[in-house]
């Protein structure tokens, strides 16, 4: 698949209601949470989106750009739309965009490739991870051609990624993994940020 052809969007509008403040910003080992997505993708595309609401630090690059939801509280597909249009408004010949979260510090660069790998560009406008049977909704590749299919969900009053995917269709791609080396292990609380710590502490050994 040809990199040149994907906007990499990562996805940073989230309110962490139940993190109690931005998980984008709280420091795991020697970086902040939305860096380690970051620094696995930055070498990969040509350019970066960030989307986020409030002001946020982030990895120094001249390849990362950063926009807000169009508007606000439309979740992640809000945060989908948003990349599209602004991949429209600033005349980028991608096809299509690749998301991200900014909770899965142990996400690596060879999981993407794999994910590229397996794909059929052909079978569908939509691709989604998928692992022990979880789907993982916000790593994904969509093709920009869903724009105005999800301009008119969102203004119909969609929100949830699930069910518009069903809807219009998507594919999976499988992932095995050890459950101590889970790539998609996300961080939602304080708990699973010391969970985090204890698993990156357990790879320096």
């Amino acid at each position: 698949m040809d990199h040149n052809n994907i906007l990499a969007v990562v996805l940073a509008g989230g309110k962490s209601k139940r993190f109690g403040r931005d998980k984008s910003q709280v420091k795991l080992g020697n970086k902040i949470l939305i860096d380690y997505i970051l620094s696995e993708i930055i070498d990969l595309y040509k350019d970066i989106l960030i989307v986020a609401n409030e002001p946020i630090r982030f990895l120094n690059s001249d390849k990362i750009s950063l926009t807000k939801d169009i508007k606000k509280d439309l979740g992640p597909l809000g945060g989908v739309f948003t990349a599209m249009k602004w991949a429209r408004d600033n005349k980028k010949e991608y096809k299509w965009i690749s998301t991200f979260p900014i909770d899965t510090p142990f996400f690596k660069k060879d999981h993407l490739s794999k994910f590229y790998q397996d794909i059929s560009l052909e079978k569908s406008n939509l691709f989604f991870m998928k692992s022990k049977n979880t789907r993982h909704n916000i790593f994904g590749l969509w093709s920009l051609e869903l724009f105005e299919k999800l301009e008119l969900a969102l203004d119909k009053g969609d929100r949830k990624v699930e069910l518009w995917a069903n809807e219009i269709g998507v594919k999976t791609i499988d992932f095995d993994h050890e459950n101590n080396k889970d790539p998609f292990f996300n961080i939602n609380t304080e708990e699973d940020l010391k969970i985090a710590k204890k698993l990156l502490n357990d790879d320096k050994l």
